[in-house]
Protein backbone atom coordinates (compact mmCIF):
# COMPACT_ATOMS: atom_id res chain seq x y z
CA UNK A 1 0.00 0.00 0.00
CA UNK A 2 1.39 3.34 -1.00
CA UNK A 3 2.58 5.92 1.90
CA UNK A 4 0.48 8.92 2.61
CA UNK A 5 1.16 12.29 3.26
CA UNK A 6 -0.11 11.96 7.11
CA UNK A 7 2.28 8.89 7.17
CA UNK A 8 5.32 10.96 6.59
CA UNK A 9 4.05 13.36 9.00
CA UNK A 10 3.22 10.55 11.64
CA UNK A 11 6.95 9.22 11.08
CA UNK A 12 8.86 13.07 11.13
CA UNK A 13 6.97 14.02 14.15
CA UNK A 14 5.53 17.33 12.10
CA UNK A 15 2.33 18.24 10.51
CA UNK A 16 0.82 17.63 7.23
CA UNK A 17 1.05 21.32 6.50
CA UNK A 18 4.89 21.38 7.33
CA UNK A 19 5.45 17.80 5.44
CA UNK A 20 4.21 19.50 2.06
CA UNK A 21 5.78 23.03 2.43
CA UNK A 22 9.07 21.17 2.90
CA UNK A 23 7.81 18.59 -0.14
CA UNK A 24 6.71 22.19 -2.07
CA UNK A 25 10.05 23.69 -1.64
CA UNK A 26 8.96 26.55 0.60
CA UNK A 27 12.22 28.27 2.10
CA UNK A 28 11.04 28.83 5.84
CA UNK A 29 11.35 25.51 6.81
CA UNK A 30 14.39 25.28 9.47
CA UNK A 31 16.84 22.68 8.56
CA UNK A 32 16.11 20.35 10.75
CA UNK A 33 12.50 19.49 10.33
CA UNK A 34 13.64 19.54 6.83
CA UNK A 35 16.24 16.71 7.32
CA UNK A 36 13.20 14.59 9.29
CA UNK A 37 10.72 15.21 6.68
CA UNK A 38 13.14 14.29 4.17
CA UNK A 39 14.38 11.06 5.88
CA UNK A 40 10.91 9.98 6.37
CA UNK A 41 10.46 10.41 2.50
CA UNK A 42 13.04 8.50 1.77
CA UNK A 43 12.25 5.39 4.49
CA UNK A 44 8.70 5.38 3.34
CA UNK A 45 9.38 5.52 -0.80
CA UNK A 46 6.95 8.40 -0.64
CA UNK A 47 5.68 9.79 -3.89
CA UNK A 48 3.17 12.70 -4.10
CA UNK A 49 0.40 11.90 -6.16
CA UNK A 50 0.43 14.44 -9.05
CA UNK A 51 -2.51 13.45 -10.55
CA UNK A 52 -4.75 14.40 -7.38
CA UNK A 53 -2.65 17.40 -7.08
CA UNK A 54 -3.85 18.29 -10.59
CA UNK A 55 -7.72 17.26 -9.85
CA UNK A 56 -7.17 20.14 -6.65
CA UNK A 57 -5.16 22.94 -8.27
CA UNK A 58 -5.57 22.20 -11.82
CA UNK A 59 -1.83 22.68 -12.04
CA UNK A 60 -0.72 20.18 -14.95
CA UNK A 61 2.09 18.19 -12.11
CA UNK A 62 4.59 18.34 -15.69
CA UNK A 63 8.33 21.09 -15.98
CA UNK A 64 9.34 21.76 -19.26
CA UNK A 65 13.11 21.70 -19.14
CA UNK A 66 14.99 23.54 -22.19
CA UNK A 67 18.23 21.86 -23.01
CA UNK A 68 20.83 21.99 -26.27
CA UNK A 69 20.65 18.85 -26.88
CA UNK A 70 21.52 15.94 -24.83
CA UNK A 71 24.07 14.47 -26.28
CA UNK A 72 26.99 16.72 -24.71
CA UNK A 73 27.46 14.48 -21.40
CA UNK A 74 27.06 17.58 -18.53
CA UNK A 75 23.62 17.81 -20.28
CA UNK A 76 22.68 14.60 -19.74
CA UNK A 77 23.47 14.46 -16.50
CA UNK A 78 21.76 17.86 -15.67
CA UNK A 79 18.69 16.08 -17.38
CA UNK A 80 18.66 12.85 -15.48
CA UNK A 81 19.23 14.87 -12.25
CA UNK A 82 16.17 17.21 -13.03
CA UNK A 83 13.61 14.17 -13.75
CA UNK A 84 15.00 12.58 -10.20
CA UNK A 85 14.58 16.03 -8.70
CA UNK A 86 11.71 16.66 -9.86
CA UNK A 87 10.14 13.23 -9.45
CA UNK A 88 10.92 13.45 -5.78
CA UNK A 89 8.36 16.08 -5.14
CA UNK A 90 5.18 14.41 -7.94
CA UNK A 91 6.34 16.20 -11.19
CA UNK A 92 6.88 14.49 -14.33
CA UNK A 93 9.55 16.34 -16.99
CA UNK A 94 9.30 17.01 -20.80
CA UNK A 95 12.33 18.24 -22.02
CA UNK A 96 12.85 20.64 -25.33
CA UNK A 97 16.01 20.91 -27.44
CA UNK A 98 17.51 24.22 -28.85
CA UNK A 99 20.38 24.46 -30.74
CA UNK A 100 21.47 28.53 -30.30
CA UNK A 101 23.89 28.63 -32.93
CA UNK A 102 21.24 27.07 -35.58
CA UNK A 103 21.18 29.79 -38.78
CA UNK A 104 17.25 29.24 -38.98
CA UNK A 105 15.41 32.86 -38.25
CA UNK A 106 13.40 32.23 -34.76
CA UNK A 107 14.56 28.96 -34.42
CA UNK A 108 16.21 29.66 -30.85
CA UNK A 109 12.85 30.57 -29.43
CA UNK A 110 10.95 27.53 -31.00
CA UNK A 111 10.90 25.73 -27.49
CA UNK A 112 8.57 28.92 -25.82
CA UNK A 113 5.76 27.76 -28.14
CA UNK A 114 2.60 27.41 -25.28
CA UNK A 115 2.85 23.80 -23.49
CA UNK A 116 0.72 22.26 -20.55
CA UNK A 117 3.48 22.91 -18.48
CA UNK A 118 3.17 24.57 -14.43
CA UNK A 119 6.96 25.74 -14.98
CA UNK A 120 10.59 25.91 -17.22
CA UNK A 121 14.03 25.24 -16.44
CA UNK A 122 16.15 26.42 -18.91
CA UNK A 123 20.19 25.40 -18.81
CA UNK A 124 22.35 28.54 -19.34
CA UNK A 125 23.58 27.59 -22.25
CA UNK A 126 20.70 28.13 -24.33
CA UNK A 127 19.55 30.99 -22.32
CA UNK A 128 19.42 33.95 -24.62
CA UNK A 129 17.40 37.18 -23.17
CA UNK A 130 14.81 37.02 -25.51
CA UNK A 131 14.15 33.25 -25.04
CA UNK A 132 13.42 34.10 -21.04
CA UNK A 133 11.23 36.74 -21.73
CA UNK A 134 9.25 34.93 -24.29
CA UNK A 135 8.75 31.93 -21.98
CA UNK A 136 8.16 34.76 -19.02
CA UNK A 137 5.63 36.26 -20.74
CA UNK A 138 3.75 32.72 -21.06
CA UNK A 139 2.93 33.49 -17.43
CA UNK A 140 4.71 30.41 -16.72
CA UNK A 141 7.59 30.79 -13.77
CA UNK A 142 11.18 30.62 -15.08
CA UNK A 143 14.34 29.12 -13.14
CA UNK A 144 18.25 29.37 -15.18
CA UNK A 145 20.13 26.55 -14.16
CA UNK A 146 23.72 25.82 -14.89
CA UNK A 147 25.65 29.05 -16.55
CA UNK A 148 27.16 31.77 -15.55
CA UNK A 149 25.39 34.46 -12.85
CA UNK A 150 22.78 37.05 -15.00
CA UNK A 151 21.11 39.92 -14.15
CA UNK A 152 17.46 39.15 -14.73
CA UNK A 153 14.12 39.11 -13.33
CA UNK A 154 13.97 34.74 -12.46
CA UNK A 155 15.19 32.88 -10.06
CA UNK A 156 19.07 30.94 -11.12
CA UNK A 157 20.68 28.28 -9.52
CA UNK A 158 23.96 28.94 -11.39
CA UNK A 159 28.05 28.27 -11.46
CA UNK A 160 30.25 31.09 -10.83
CA UNK A 161 32.46 29.82 -14.09
CA UNK A 162 34.59 32.78 -13.72
CA UNK A 163 36.02 31.12 -10.48
CA UNK A 164 36.11 27.91 -12.00
CA UNK A 165 38.13 29.16 -14.88
CA UNK A 166 40.37 30.58 -12.27
CA UNK A 167 40.86 27.96 -10.14
CA UNK A 168 41.47 25.73 -13.00
CA UNK A 169 44.51 27.42 -14.71
CA UNK A 170 45.65 28.38 -10.86
CA UNK A 171 45.91 24.46 -10.71
CA UNK A 172 48.05 24.71 -13.99
CA UNK A 173 50.56 27.01 -12.50
CA UNK A 174 51.28 25.30 -9.47
CA UNK A 175 51.53 22.01 -12.00
CA UNK A 176 54.74 24.45 -13.03
CA UNK A 177 53.17 25.55 -16.55
CA UNK A 178 53.75 28.86 -17.78
CA UNK A 179 52.70 28.94 -21.55
CA UNK A 180 48.87 27.97 -21.02
CA UNK A 181 46.76 28.46 -23.71
CA UNK A 182 43.03 28.12 -23.27
CA UNK A 183 40.03 26.59 -26.08
CA UNK A 184 37.11 27.05 -25.72
CA UNK A 185 35.96 31.08 -26.13
CA UNK A 186 32.87 32.73 -28.08
CA UNK A 187 33.98 32.98 -31.82
CA UNK A 188 33.01 36.48 -31.30
CA UNK A 189 34.54 36.94 -27.97
CA UNK A 190 36.96 40.01 -27.68
CA UNK A 191 40.36 39.77 -25.72
CA UNK A 192 40.09 42.78 -24.20
CA UNK A 193 36.28 42.21 -23.41
CA UNK A 194 36.34 38.38 -22.03
CA UNK A 195 33.44 36.28 -20.96
CA UNK A 196 33.42 34.67 -17.70
CA UNK A 197 35.53 31.70 -18.82
CA UNK A 198 38.19 33.52 -20.49
CA UNK A 199 37.83 36.26 -17.67
CA UNK A 200 38.92 34.30 -14.95
CA UNK A 201 41.78 32.68 -16.67
CA UNK A 202 43.19 35.47 -17.46
CA UNK A 203 42.87 36.53 -14.00
CA UNK A 204 45.46 33.52 -12.43
CA UNK A 205 47.53 34.39 -15.13
CA UNK A 206 47.63 37.69 -13.57
CA UNK A 207 48.24 37.06 -10.85
CA UNK A 208 51.08 34.78 -11.60
CA UNK A 209 52.67 37.60 -13.33
CA UNK A 210 51.92 36.52 -16.58
CA UNK A 211 50.42 37.76 -19.59
CA UNK A 212 47.71 36.25 -21.81
CA UNK A 213 49.30 35.29 -25.74
CA UNK A 214 46.08 36.29 -27.74
CA UNK A 215 47.17 33.31 -30.63
CA UNK A 216 47.01 31.15 -26.78
CA UNK A 217 42.80 31.60 -26.68
CA UNK A 218 41.02 29.90 -29.58
CA UNK A 219 36.95 29.77 -29.77
CA UNK A 220 34.97 26.63 -30.10
CA UNK A 221 31.34 27.69 -31.12
CA UNK A 222 29.89 24.19 -30.08
CA UNK A 223 31.97 22.51 -27.22
CA UNK A 224 32.58 18.70 -28.76
CA UNK A 225 35.45 16.76 -28.97
CA UNK A 226 36.13 17.34 -32.66
CA UNK A 227 36.00 21.70 -31.98
CA UNK A 228 38.96 20.75 -29.30
CA UNK A 229 40.86 18.15 -31.23
CA UNK A 230 41.04 20.91 -34.20
CA UNK A 231 41.80 23.85 -31.89
CA UNK A 232 44.60 22.44 -30.27
CA UNK A 233 46.28 21.14 -33.23
CA UNK A 234 46.79 24.30 -34.48
CA UNK A 235 47.70 25.38 -31.12
CA UNK A 236 50.66 22.95 -30.91
CA UNK A 237 51.69 23.26 -34.45
CA UNK A 238 52.88 27.20 -33.44
CA UNK A 239 56.24 27.85 -33.03
CA UNK A 240 55.90 28.57 -29.37
CA UNK A 241 53.53 25.84 -28.52
CA UNK A 242 51.82 25.85 -25.13
CA UNK A 243 52.91 23.84 -22.08
CA UNK A 244 49.29 23.44 -21.33
CA UNK A 245 45.62 23.74 -22.46
CA UNK A 246 43.29 24.78 -19.98
CA UNK A 247 39.72 23.70 -22.28
CA UNK A 248 36.51 25.51 -21.47
CA UNK A 249 34.58 21.73 -21.16
CA UNK A 250 35.86 18.40 -20.85
CA UNK A 251 34.73 17.37 -24.13
CA UNK A 252 37.09 20.23 -26.01
CA UNK A 253 39.94 18.61 -23.64
CA UNK A 254 39.21 15.20 -25.26
CA UNK A 255 39.73 15.86 -28.04
CA UNK A 256 42.49 18.19 -27.49
CA UNK A 257 44.42 15.14 -25.56
CA UNK A 258 43.55 13.23 -28.81
CA UNK A 259 45.56 15.78 -31.00
CA UNK A 260 48.48 15.82 -28.66
CA UNK A 261 48.82 12.35 -29.26
CA UNK A 262 48.25 12.56 -33.06
CA UNK A 263 50.95 15.30 -33.23
CA UNK A 264 53.58 12.94 -31.07
CA UNK A 265 53.53 14.76 -27.76
CA UNK A 266 52.76 13.00 -24.44
CA UNK A 267 49.75 14.11 -21.88
CA UNK A 268 51.01 15.45 -19.25
CA UNK A 269 54.92 15.32 -20.19
CA UNK A 270 54.94 17.52 -22.85
CA UNK A 271 51.47 19.29 -22.70
CA UNK A 272 49.05 19.11 -19.48
CA UNK A 273 45.19 19.11 -20.38
CA UNK A 274 42.36 20.86 -18.16
CA UNK A 275 38.65 20.36 -18.23
CA UNK A 276 35.72 21.40 -17.13
CA UNK A 277 32.60 19.26 -16.24
CA UNK A 278 34.09 16.08 -14.66
CA UNK A 279 32.41 14.13 -17.10
CA UNK A 280 32.31 10.45 -16.82
CA UNK A 281 34.63 9.69 -19.73
CA UNK A 282 37.55 11.84 -18.33
CA UNK A 283 37.45 9.35 -15.55
CA UNK A 284 38.69 6.38 -17.81
CA UNK A 285 40.80 7.95 -20.21
CA UNK A 286 44.34 7.71 -20.89
CA UNK A 287 45.50 9.78 -19.27
CA UNK A 288 42.49 10.22 -17.19
CA UNK A 289 41.89 13.93 -17.05
CA UNK A 290 42.32 16.99 -14.53
CA UNK A 291 38.98 18.24 -14.56
CA UNK A 292 36.55 20.75 -12.15
CA UNK A 293 34.05 19.42 -10.91
CA UNK A 294 30.52 20.70 -10.80
CA UNK A 295 27.66 19.58 -7.89
CA UNK A 296 24.75 18.72 -11.45
CA UNK A 297 22.66 17.44 -8.18
CA UNK A 298 22.81 20.39 -6.49
CA UNK A 299 22.31 22.03 -9.42
CA UNK A 300 19.21 20.11 -10.26
CA UNK A 301 18.01 19.76 -6.92
CA UNK A 302 17.70 23.57 -5.89
CA UNK A 303 16.82 24.90 -9.09
CA UNK A 304 13.39 22.43 -9.02
CA UNK A 305 12.80 23.28 -5.44
CA UNK A 306 12.99 27.38 -6.77
CA UNK A 307 10.71 26.36 -9.21
CA UNK A 308 7.89 24.68 -7.36
CA UNK A 309 8.35 27.58 -4.93
CA UNK A 310 7.83 29.72 -7.42
CA UNK A 311 4.63 27.79 -8.65
CA UNK A 312 3.29 28.36 -5.26
CA UNK A 313 4.67 31.54 -4.59
CA UNK A 314 4.79 33.65 -7.88
CA UNK A 315 6.18 37.08 -6.21
CA UNK A 316 8.53 35.68 -3.87
CA UNK A 317 11.45 37.66 -3.83
CA UNK A 318 13.96 35.93 -6.86
CA UNK A 319 16.83 33.94 -5.98
CA UNK A 320 19.99 33.78 -7.05
CA UNK A 321 21.63 30.73 -5.69
CA UNK A 322 25.54 29.54 -6.47
CA UNK A 323 26.43 25.87 -7.13
CA UNK A 324 30.04 24.14 -4.92
CA UNK A 325 32.53 23.17 -7.58
CA UNK A 326 36.16 20.83 -6.86
CA UNK A 327 39.26 21.05 -8.73
CA UNK A 328 40.19 17.31 -9.22
CA UNK A 329 43.56 16.48 -10.30
CA UNK A 330 44.16 13.70 -12.36
CA UNK A 331 47.13 12.49 -14.75
CA UNK A 332 46.74 14.74 -17.75
CA UNK A 333 48.26 17.53 -15.34
CA UNK A 334 50.88 15.50 -13.03
CA UNK A 335 53.71 17.38 -12.33
CA UNK A 336 56.77 16.51 -14.41
CA UNK A 337 60.39 17.11 -14.27
CA UNK A 338 62.01 18.99 -16.37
Amino acid sequence: MASTLKDVARLADVSVKTVSNVINGYPHVSPEVRRRVETAVAQLSYRPNAFARTLRTGRTGVLALVLPGTEAPCQADLARAVVRAAGSRGYRVIIEQVEPDDERPGSSLSAARPMPVDGVLVSGPVAPAELVEVWAATGRPVVLVGGETRDGHCDQVCVDVAQAAEDATTHLLRAGRRRIAAIGAYPTESVAVPRPRTAGHHRALRRAGLTAVPGHLLPASRHRRADGYRAARALLAQPDRPDAIFCYSDPLAIGAMRAAFDAGLRVPTDVAVMGIGDIEEGRYSRPTLSTVSIDTGFLAREAVARLTARIDQPDAAVAVITAPHTVLPRESTEPTVR
